[in-house]
């Protein structure tokens, strides 16, 4: 009972910080900035901006069709940002997930094999 109550948290838990984080990535995104952040600032104070190479290896990978900085190609410029930040804490979360589900299987069943190994069937101790 008290493992489907821990279970039944962690997923109220998830999906309470999967709404957040959406809820984030819909409404507060198109509020961002549009100043260059990061590298980009740094390149422009530091006047090497211009060296930057228009054919970048990110240009070639295949989601550079659909996306254009932090917007959706596309689509209207209102709903572009919020669209791709939704899509991208989804994505987010669907391989945080795998990820998570993939360690968690893997570490159950290595330790069901050390408990196996520890059973008294499996042991040499009662063997004369």
């Amino acid at each position: 009972m008290s493992e489907n109550l821990s279970r039944d948290r962690n997923r109220a838990f998830i999906i309470a910080g999967l709404g957040v984080a959406l809820l984030i990535a819909v409404f507060l995104s198109p509020l961002a900035s549009s100043n260059p952040d990061g590298l980009d600032r740094v390149s422009q104070d530091l006047k090497f901006g211009h060296k930057a190479s228009k054919d970048t290896p990110a240009h070639k990978l295949p989601f550079a069709q659909v996306f254009n900085e932090y917007a959706l190609k596309g689509v209207p410029k209102a709903v572009a940002t919020p669209l791709a930040g939704l899509i991208g804490t989804l994505a987010t979360f669907g391989l945080a997930l795998a990820i998570g589900k993939l360690v968690v299987r893997g570490s159950e069943s290595s330790s069901r094999e050390s408990d196996a190994s520890l059973s008294p069937e499996h042991s040499d101790e009662g063997i004369d």
